[in-house]
């Protein structure tokens, strides 16, 4: 286990000056806020290799006076424009944005597990916050810099920091009223209302 965390570290330092630093204007910002609506909520997003069983990938949806999407050294991006992205936030997070990305991420081999927690506004936005001043994150890094966001959020101080995104979302089931839901794509269309959904509610 020492030997696969040095690994990773290694991997994280070499590419810590590679991180993406995408800043979207305040305009685009702005003219792309979508607000969801109650209940507020935190979601950790982990795309797992089928094949593997291994974690791919870890990002948070968090819906609190606007719905965002922090997506840590992340690769996805609409076509048209949507869901500009400033350091690793992207705003905008429309049914049509999420659906795209979770696609994006459940895409061939891989399926995506959601772990959410209705949480309350304030505490929604103390996320947003936490995930702004986060900012950019190296290559390999994702889990890591969401569970520092984590840790300074009311509620979510316990789940334990780690560079492994499957490790991460072992920690996030024993979050207090979480509910978890995997999402396979079976259909090979861009729809989110094509994806194979099972639900689990935990604690």
């Amino acid at each position: 286990m020492l030997s696969r965390l040095l690994a990773f570290l290694a991997v994280v330092f070499l590419s810590a000056c590679g991180a993406d630093h995408k800043w979207a204007t305040d305009a685009e910002v702005a003219n792309a806020r979508y607000v969801q609506g109650p209940p507020a909520s935190i979601t950790l997003i982990t795309s797992i290799n089928g094949r593997s069983g291994s974690g791919a990938h870890s990002a948070l949806l968090i819906n609190g006076s606007e719905r965002v999407l922090y997506d840590p050294a992340g690769s996805w991006e609409l076509l048209d424009g949507g869901a500009p992205e400033r350091a690793d936030l992207h705003y905008g997070m429309t049914p049509g944005a999420l659906a795209s990305y979770l696609k994006f991420q459940s895409d061939g081999v891989f399926h995506v597990v959601l772990q959410t927690v209705e949480v309350s506004q304030s505490v929604a936005d103390d996320a947003i916050a936490a995930a702004i001043a986060q900012g950019s994150t190296p290559k390999a890094a994702c889990s890591n810099s969401i569970s520092t966001i984590l840790h300074k959020v009311p509620g979510f101080e316990k789940v334990p920091g780690s560079f492994f995104p499957k490790a991460l979302s072992h920690g996030m089931a024993q979050v207090p009223g979480v509910r978890e839901e995997t999402m396979e794509d079976i259909s090979g269309r861009q729809s989110i209302s094509l994806l194979r959904s099972t639900t689990v509610a935990t604690n």
